[in-house]
């Protein structure tokens, strides 16, 4: 009868404890559930989600002609071996094949001095007026070795320093004579149509009146301004 009354006893405790046990759980279930926005929001209280409506905001994109050709004349000095410093002006014309890459073609055109035999000869002339004009033409491939931007003032204008190379031909002392070119220049955009130039070239042609062969290398500096198109 003892260990009857004992098994009860056990019984009626573990039913005890296994109910204190479910209540707090019961209790933080329901503490636990989300308060609807709906709810929140008639009360006055802040939502608990984010609303995830962005108003947009209009862009004006900034218009850029898209000119792949520059033309323009040039002047400065050309600088003929034998036969002096000299004017020469001439025009460009210029199709940009990329960002990078660029072809060029030129026509010059100069007057040759007198050389120094014919000033110390008191007046033998190698050369009639005719003869000394020298006009070239040229093609040529350019690369923008390193494109950026300068400041003036509160302004940036975007600048290329770039090199150039090719072939064409040069007429001078009544022949045509074969001719390589090299050079290096300096463009300046000063708005989206017109750009200046800086240009260092040397022309490399054969010339034979002095009485020998000879490769000669003939400099030429000048400033230009060219339109895009």
């Amino acid at each position: 009868m003892e260990s009857r009354i004992r098994v009860l006893f056990l019984i009626a405790c573990a039913l005890a404890l296994s109910g204190c046990s479910l209540w707090p759980f019961h209790h933080r279930k329901h503490a636990e559930e989300p308060v609807p926005v709906e709810a929140t929001a008639a009360d006055g209280a802040a939502p608990a989600v984010v609303d995830p409506t962005v108003r947009r905001r209009k862009i004006k994109t900034p218009h850029i002609k898209q000119s792949n050709f520059e033309i323009g004349p040039y002047v400065g000095t050309f600088s003929v071996e034998d036969f002096g410093v000299n004017p020469v002006y001439g025009a460009r014309l210029d199709y940009h094949i990329s960002e990078d890459f660029f072809a060029e073609a030129l026509l010059g055109r100069t007057n040759a001095g007198l050389t120094s035999y014919e000033r110390l000869s008191g007046g033998a002339q190698l050369l009639t007026n005719s003869q000394r004009v020298l006009t070239y033409y040229e093609l040529a491939f350019g690369y923008n070795l390193f494109p950026g931007e300068i400041f003036i003032g509160h302004r940036s204008f975007n600048s290329s320093l770039y090199v150039t190379g090719g072939f064409g031909g040069t007429h001078f002392a009544g022949d045509d004579r074969f001719t390589l070119g090299v050079g290096a220049g300096y463009r300046l955009l000063l708005n989206n149509w017109l750009a200046a130039h800086v240009d260092v070239r040397d022309h490399i042609f054969d010339i034979d009146l002095l009485g020998s062969n000879k490769t000669t290398h003939n400099l030429e500096t000048n400033l230009g301004v060219t339109v895009f198109f």
